[in-house]
């Protein structure tokens, strides 16, 4: 990779939209770009260059960045009355499944790059500096992008994310990521090791896997075999001073007996799963292209809760898919009352052009979708209530994140990935601490930390 540019001091803002995996890539991103002198700035006011990594999951995501593009470009104006450039670049799922339209909408952006081209930024900045803007790069290449990105720099807190998969195979009918990220990729195990050493060291004491489908994860081992989505986690569940793994996000059909045995055997993997489902109902999985049941999730539920009974359960479900029926939405109502969930997101079916959903005849109404939405919110409400209730006067670790509103006020998160809410917790930034739960409010908790001389189980 060429770095035409001299290493002058710039500033470079970037917001991320949507899912984890654009976190971690907004993260790359800068990475890539600081060897030709682009440091993070918080605001794009002064801005040498920004980069809006964009999401193609929520509804009218395109409209919400020629929306944000907008508010941008008079900082365009201004930095080019200065004499000085801003470039701007659209990256991420809507700049891979919008390309040239882009720049032909708003003509001010200078660079439309997708998911999987950013570790060639620096080449595409040196074009667009030379000749005016108008560079795309959407291609798919042929070695992996994680093969030509720079060792990857210390996180910012004591949570980091950790790519180890990327792409998807499903072609779930509602979805476009197949088309914005790709095929299934795994990363090999000793470049994933690799990383995850260099985060925990520069300071990380928790890691959360990614993935579009994580646990189809099938990377190349030490033994030139593929090692599976546990085995990784017992690899990883090796290195000193990392404390908690995670892993984001999972599909039923991957759910491998050596995975759901794995959360009873490793303590350091914490005892919290996201399993999205969709739709309780059988008939509308099927219209999703999602080739599991109601039935095989269940199942795949009870197996998890046998082998660690204090899982808690997170899920993903779309009301209002085309066609589906009363009797369909029943049904996920039904299974969410099975299943009991500590937290879920739930949204309404909207049409993602390209996607075989998206020209489905039976598109149901907005007044019935939002009737539905409202009924299965309340419910998971409900759920997710009862859940922090029942962990008050549990004592368990919490990780310091970051402050909140008082003086010697912390905000961490529990193994359950809720966030704990104590006071008089000054100089517990950053620490793995035991926190004894005393009070429970609909979206986080709080509590008191346990005083004695082994509450501190690791110092940042």
């Amino acid at each position: 990779m060429n770095a035409p540019l001299s290493a002058s001091k710039k500033k470079l803002y970037i917001k991320t939209y949507g899912c984890q995996m654009n976190v971690y890539d907004s993260t790359r991103m800068a990475d890539v770009l600081a060897p030709i002198g682009y440091e993070p700035t918080s605001e794009p006011n002064g801005a040498d260059m920004v980069i809006l990594n964009t999401c193609h999951i929520r509804e009218k995501a395109e409209e919400k960045v020629y929306s944000d593009l907008g508010r941008i470009r008079p900082h365009k104006e201004k930095k080019a009355s200065e004499g000085s450039k801003m470039l701007i670049a659209v990256g991420g799922c809507v700049g891979q499944a919008e390309g040239a339209e882009i720049i032909k909408r708003a003509p001010y952006v200078d660079i439309v790059l997708g998911s999987q081209s950013y570790h060639r930024l620096p080449d595409m900045v040196a074009s667009a500096l030379r000749d005016g803007g108008g560079v795309v790069d959407l291609e798919f290449p042929e070695e992996p992008k994680f093969d030509t990105l720079p060792e990857a720099t210390a996180p910012t807190g004591k949570s980091a994310f950790l790519a180890v998969q990327e792409g998807c195979d499903k072609f779930c009918t509602f979805c476009v990521v197949p088309y914005t990220r790709g095929a299934e990729y795994s990363r090999s195990v000793d470049e994933i090791i690799s990383e995850a050493k260099i985060l925990v060291r520069g300071g990380a004491v928790e890691l959360t896997l990614l993935g579009q489908n994580v646990n189809a994860y099938h990377g190349l081992g030490a033994d030139a075999k593929d090692w599976s989505l546990a085995q990784l986690i017992k690899a990883l569940a090796k290195i000193d001073g990392l404390e908690r793994i995670r892993y984001t996000t999972s599909h039923p059909r991957d759910m491998r007996d050596d995975l759901i045995a794995v959360h009873g055997d490793e303590p350091k993997l914490m005892p919290y799963l996201h399993l999205p489902i969709q739709s309780g109902s059988n008939h509308m999985l099927k219209q999703m292209n999602r080739k599991h049941t109601a039935e095989d999730y269940l199942e795949i539920i009870d197996k998890l809760r046998a082998a660690r009974p204090d899982i808690a359960l997170s899920s993903d479900f779309i009301v209002g898919f085309p066609g589906e029926s009363d009797e369909d939405f029943k049904a996920t109502m039904a299974l969410v009352e099975s299943v009991g969930y500590a937290q879920a997101y739930s949204f309404k079916y909207s049409q993602r052009p390209g996607t075989p959903a998206a020209d489905h005849a039976a598109q149901i109404d907005e007044d019935v979708k939002s009737k539905r939405l409202q009924l299965l919110q309340g419910l998971l409400n409900r759920q997710q209530a009862a859940f922090n209730r029942a962990t008050v006067g549990k004592t368990f670790p919490v990780l310091f994140e970051r402050e909140g509103k008082y003086a010697g006020h912390l905000i961490g998160k529990s193994p359950y990935l809720q966030s704990v809410h104590v006071r008089n917790a000054k100089n517990l930034m950053g620490q793995l601490v035991e926190v004894n739960i005393t009070e429970a409010l609909d979206n986080s908790l709080a509590g008191e930390v346990v005083l004695d001389n082994t509450n501190i189980l690791k110092r940042a």
